[in-house]
């Protein structure tokens, strides 16, 4: 028997359609293709059991090759397409059948009290006082308008200097619009200092604290001449007007500048790197060294301002840790060995956690997953 007709005949057995004698068939032909002549009689007593121990066979033979695969929709499968014959019948069923599967990986929902987040932001004025922003909620006072969404900063003739400083919780989102008019999106778990006014003739700059931030930079010709400088820790951008994006989390040991139109100078320590659009940044922390990456795929980087996650064979571990930041939860591996597996894939910022969670595990890249209160445990 070939292998079309095996699969063909092992479909109709899981859907319950085998004869005697075709279930018979399939015997000898799994029976060809191990070293204990009678392991599958026995499975095939039980289909359940029989389902749950190909599985596990499957998993077994992909552990042992883990360090060496990307573990993406693609590679997955063309891996254990090529392991053997019987992996290649397993698998199709794993695709086919999910919802008989399910009996088995069914994820563990207890208290689910992860949400998707939001637009929210809090305002600290020059005087000290907080302003909590969020949808629904409008702000007025002197030159700053906000609807909830976005905050605005109209021009105006105050000459003395006066600083304010956004902070972005982790599970929100926010815009900004400076008195130069500046376009300024902040992701969750950010925060940004700036002047409620740009003083004429004067340099423009705003410091990203922490987190990451998108700038369209107005242009230096609307500004009297001035440039606009970014400080982020011991990095500062320079740029004349310009689409760029910064990412500076507290917990990362490197600062990524993926430049997406125009240009910009950036200078670490007096070492200057110009950077071209379509080029990034790489700042080690540790060290002050500067790497450029060349030809990066721009929209992986900026999709989330877009209300996009986009991973191109990105560690689990980095992807749970964006993913964290956005549900504002916390995340738990059953397996550190799970942390450097690979994934690729586009997932909606609209989506709740368990349709996310959904993706990731039909990926394949785990087992299952667990989800406590604000907690997820990967397994």
């Amino acid at each position: 028997m070939n292998k079309k007709k095996a699969k063909k005949l092992f479909s109709k057995y899981i859907n319950n359609e085998c004869s005697g004698k075709e279930i018979r068939k399939l015997e000898v032909f799994l029976d060809s293709y191990q070293d204990k002549k009678n392991i599958w009689k026995e499975e095939l007593a039980d289909k359940k059991l029989f389902q749950a121990n190909s599985w596990s066979k499957i998993q077994f033979q992909i552990k042992k090759e883990q360090s060496k695969q990307k573990h993406t929709f693609t590679t997955f499968f063309k891996y254990v397409a090529a392991a053997s014959v019987l992996i290649v019948i397993s698998l199709a069923f794993y695709f086919t059948k999910q919802d008989s599967q399910k009996q088995f990986l069914e994820p563990i929902i207890v208290n689910n009290q992860i949400e998707k987040g939001t637009d929210k932001a809090v305002l600290m004025l020059s005087n000290n006082k907080e302003v909590v922003l969020e949808k629904g909620k409008p702000f007025n006072d002197k030159n700053i308008i906000s609807d909830g969404k976005e905050l605005v900063y109209k021009k105006s003739d105050i000459k003395q200097i006066a600083y304010n400083t956004l902070t972005v919780p982790r599970g929100g989102e926010f815009q900004i619009t400076l008195s130069d008019g500046t376009k300024v999106w902040l992701n969750s778990d950010t925060k940004i200092k700036y002047p409620e006014v740009f003083s004429n003739g004067k340099e423009r700059q705003v410091e990203l604290v922490y987190g990451e931030a998108y700038f369209d930079v107005s242009s230096s010709f609307l500004n009297n001449g001035t440039s606009f400088k970014v400080l982020s820790q011991s990095q500062e951008i320079t740029v004349l007007g310009t689409e760029f994006n910064v990412k500076a989390y507290k917990e990362d040991s490197i600062i990524y500048t993926t430049l997406v139109e125009g240009s910009v100078a950036i200078d670490i320590s007096g070492k200057n790197q110009v950077l071209k659009p379509g080029e990034q940044a790489a700042l080690n922390l540790k060290n002050d060294n500067i790497t450029i990456l060349k030809n990066v795929d721009v929209y992986n980087e900026i999709s989330w301002r877009q209300g996009v996650f986009s991973f191109e064979n990105k560690p689990l571990a980095n992807i749970m840790q964006t993913l964290s930041r956005w549900y504002n939860m916390q995340v738990t591996f059953d397996d550190k060995s799970l942390e450097s597996l690979r994934f690729s894939g586009k997932l909606k910022k609209s989506q709740s956690i368990e349709d996310i969670m959904t993706a990731v595990k039909n990926s394949s890249i785990i087992n299952n997953y667990e989800i406590n209160n604000k907690t997820i445990f990967l397994r």
